[in-house]
C-alpha cells in the first residue's frame, strides 16, 4: 500500500442523499449541479486502481445526542431535526459511493475529522504521509481537515470537483482560502 489515503468526509444520507434531511434543507441545489456523488465515486475507484487506502469520515451522535453540543450553531439543532443519530440511516455512508469492509470508517461529533477521533492514531500507524480529501461542505469538514492536517505535518490535497458547500460563492471562498495550505486537484485528473 501507499503512504496515501483518501478521505471521503461527511458523504452521509442526512447530507447528500436526495432523501436526506440536510440535503434537502441546504445541500441539494450544489450537490446536483457539481456532481458531488458521482465525481467522488470515480475518485474512489481510481484511488482504489492506485492501491490508495480510502476511509469516510462521518458525523454522528449517540441515540440520545450525549455527544453533540447544545450551543454549537452547527449542530444544536441535530435533536430535535433527528438528524446524524449514530444506528440510523441518515448517518451511513451514501450508498452509490460503495464503501467496503476494509475502508477506514471514523465517526465524529464536531466539524474537525481530527478532534477527539482515533484518525491520527490510524494515519500514523499505517505511516500515512498525503491524505487527499472531499467532501461536503468545503467550508466545514474539508477546510477543517486541511488546515489540522497541515498543521500536523501531512500533505494535504483536495479534489475540488468532489466538495460542494451550501452555495457555489461559500464555496468559492473555501477553496480560496486553503490553496495556500494544500493542494488542489479534481476527480478527473488524480491517481493518475
Amino acid at each position: 500500500m501507499s503512504r496515501s489515503i483518501y478521505l471521503v468526509l461527511d458523504m452521509e444520507n442526512d447530507l447528500v442523499h436526495a432523501d436526506g434531511v440536510n440535503y434537502k434543507a441546504a445541500y441539494a441545489e450544489q450537490v446536483e449541479s457539481r456532481r458531488i456523488v458521482p465525481n467522488t465515486r470515480v475518485a474512489i475507484d481510481k484511488a482504489r486502481a492506485a492501491n490508495v487506502r480510502v476511509g469516510f469520515v462521518r458525523v454522528g451522535f449517540s441515540p440520545d445526542y450525549r455527544e453533540c453540543p447544545p450551543n454549537s450553531p452547527i449542530f444544536s439543532g441535530a435533536r430535535t431535526r433527528g438528524v446524524f443519530q449514530l444506528g440510523t440511516w441518515g448517518t451511513e455512508t451514501h450508498p452509490s459511493l460503495g464503501q467496503r469492509p476494509e475502508d477506514l470508517d471514523i465517526v465524529k461529533h464536531r466539524v474537525s475529522p481530527f478532534y477527539a477521533t482515533s484518525l491520527e492514531a490510524i494515519l500514523r500507524a499505517q505511516d500515512i504521509r498525503r491524505i487527499y480529501c472531499s467532501g461536503v461542505s468545503t467550508n466545514a469538514v474539508v477546510q477543517a481537515m486541511v488546515r489540522e492536517g497541515h498543521d500536523r505535518d501531512y500533505e494535504i490535497v483536495v479534489l475540488e470537483d468532489c466538495c460542494c458547500a451550501p452555495t457555489a460563492e461559500e464555496h468559492a471562498n473555501a477553496i480560496g482560502g486553503l490553496k495556500r495550505f494544500c493542494q488542489l486537484t479534481t476527480s478527473q485528473v488524480v491517481f493518475e
